[in-house]
């Protein structure tokens, strides 16, 4: 009697163990075989082989891009050209903007003369008023 209650204590992990076994015995009789599957994918094993042989003799025979050139970084010309707003017309907007600011500052100051020259003339006309009046 033993036996079969020791045999009860494993039941789950008999019947895991069994369902494993048949499945892989099954993946191998049902399975294509290894050259099976070798002649339907060979095109695609050669062409990767071929990129990665041009990709390694591409890279041993360019010269190294050097970080000292005066050159600008490829790319960076046409990243600011489809971004819309080149350095070039960057600083023209910064240097309208200054001169704007030139014009304004020039205003208030001509404003301010013409404040002072109304107010001095209208001191001196009431003055002569006053003298007048006299």
């Amino acid at each position: 009697m033993e036996i079969p209650e020791k045999l009860l204590k494993f039941k789950f992990h008999i019947i895991f163990t069994t369902l494993l076994s048949l499945l892989l015995l099954s993946l191998f009789l049902l399975a294509p075989r290894f050259l099976t599957i070798l002649s339907y994918f060979w095109p695609l094993f050669v062409s990767t082989a071929l990129f990665l042989i041009a990709v390694v003799f591409f890279a041993k025979v360019s010269p190294p891009i050097t970080e000292t050139t005066s050159c600008e970084k490829a790319g960076e010309g046409l990243l600011d050209y489809v971004a819309g707003q080149p350095e070039e017309i960057l600083e023209q907007i910064d240097d309208d903007d200054d001169e704007e600011e030139e014009e304004e500052d020039n205003t208030q100051t001509k404003s301010d003369q013409k404040s002072e020259k109304a107010s001095e003339f209208l001191a001196k006309a009431s003055n002569d008023d006053d003298d007048h009046d006299r």
